[in-house]
């Protein structure tokens, strides 16, 4: 395939993309079913059709960096500023310097934070020659965005010239040293991110300081919370179905590589414009899902009434789960359960939550959802918790052999640790009622 054809194949897949982002914002919208058609059209339109607070990076001759003659410098610096005031879709710029570090030490599991704000933290991102990682790959270019007296500042470096690396990184560690930054945001920056940034550092023999800080990866967390809303917890669809955020300029990552090694062997800049976009845009979204998580979780620490989906219920009960906060954890449960779960994701969280009881020794509780389940399911664990509970809580064999039958008829050739387990206890039941017997007729 040539150059012509990659790019018009490129071009379709991103057509589709944006209309994949209108049905993904449609199936959030009417989702809500306290709006009428007409009101859910009307946002739809809002929203789709929002205008963005700030106007993208753009790249000229006269950009800082680059010359009029289009000479080729070692690296660019590019910055951006939104101010506090603005909004990032349906979040306030201002909203992240209110976010207390008890919900930033939950969302990252690491007390570190706990005293701790988002006003010393750097968000970071990168645009990568690959997705592989290793001594191989290159972040050409390395996005940062943090708070900067009355704004959230974007910071771009974009290496023009692979061979400048070392002045490029120089450069990012006086900023570094300079703004004493406190902790880390990322999405994936733990698997991905630092790792890769750490390799160019050492390769260069520097030394990064970001590794050593708090590190909240919020990727965890984002699927905690979500991944049972929507159907992809990428930052691109969240900012589209959470946030309202339409980034229908954008460019597929995948197409990123490909138009940094053409722009270093064409110095066409159309070609690397795009990507400037994309890696704010990147930030600003991390930036935003970070604050939308965070409210739910401070909500849920002031013990308010949380205004959520089901799932979403679940998704922050998981999180404090995550935090060892158990007790927490199973009142958001149990609310969700409340609500309308998706029926596999209810016999899992039913499941989990009569476990839980049962370490307490909260028979009641634990016998009513195991109940619950073996009349809406056939799941073989049930049917023997309940042959457990009646055979040594209730001690009444008889009712624990009926379970054990049960389980033993439905386990029979499916699956041979649940047969031979329901086989024994049958067994063993059996036994115990015939002496039970035995003794009532003397």
């Amino acid at each position: 395939m040539d150059i012509d054809d990659l790019r018009e194949t490129l071009r379709k897949k991103a057509r589709s993309q944006s209309q994949d982002r209108v049905k993904a914002l449609w199936r959030n919208i009417d989702s809500q079913k306290n709006l009428t058609t007409k009101e859910k059209l009307e946002r739809l339109l809002a929203l789709s059709g929002k205008q963005r607070t700030e106007k993208k990076t753009r790249l000229t001759p006269e950009t800082p960096g680059i010359t009029s003659s289009g000479t080729r410098q070692p690296f660019l610096v590019l910055e951006n500023k939104f101010k506090l005031e603005a909004r990032y879709g349906q979040i306030p710029i201002s909203l992240g310097r209110e976010i207390p570090g008890k919900v930033l030490a939950v969302l990252s599991r690491d007390e570190a934070f706990e005293n701790l704000t988002l006003n010393g933290a750097v968000f970071v991102d990168l645009e990568t020659t690959g997705l592989a990682g290793g001594t191989g790959t290159v972040p050409f270019l390395i996005g940062l965005g943090f708070f900067e007296n009355d704004g959230f500042k974007i910071v771009q470096y974009f290496l023009n010239d692979l061979a400048s690396e070392l002045r490029m990184l120089e450069e990012l560690k006086n900023l570094l040293e300079e703004k004493q930054f406190s902790s880390v945001v990322s999405y994936n920056g733990k698997g991905f991110d630092l790792p890769l940034l750490e390799t160019r550092f050492t390769l260069n023999r520097l030394r990064l300081s970001l590794s050593q800080l708090p590190h909240l990866d919020f990727l965890f967390a984002a699927r905690h919370l979500w991944k049972h809303r929507y159907e992809s917890c990428r930052l691109y669809d969240l900012a589209l179905c959470h946030l309202g955020v339409d980034r229908a300029e954008d460019i597929p990552s995948e197409e990123i590589p490909w138009r940094y090694f053409q722009y270093l062997r064409t110095q066409d800049f159309s070609l690397i414009e795009p990507i400037f976009y994309h890696n704010q845009e990147d930030i600003m979204s991390l930036y935003g899902v970070v604050i939308a998580g965070a409210l739910l979780v401070a909500r849920s620490l002031e013990e308010v009434e949380l205004e959520a989906e089901a799932t979403e219920l679940l998704g922050i009960g998981k999180i404090w789960e995550k935090a060892g906060q158990l007790e927490k954890s199973v009142l958001l449960y149990e609310k969700a359960l409340s609500k309308k779960l998706p029926e596999q994701i209810s016999q899992k969280v039913r499941k989990s939550l009569a476990s839980y009881f049962k370490r307490q020794h909260q028979w009641e509780k634990s016998l009513e959802l195991w109940q619950e389940l073996v009349e809406n399911s056939e799941d073989l664990e049930c049917f023997r918790q309940l042959a457990i509970y009646y055979e040594h809580q209730q001690k009444n064999p008889e009712e624990a052999l009926k379970y054990a039958l049960d389980g033993l008829a439905l386990s029979q050739g499916l699956n041979q640790k649940y047969e031979q387990d329901f086989q024994k206890r049958v067994e063993r039941l059996t036994k115990k009622l015939n002496q039970i017997n035995s003794k009532a007729e003397r």
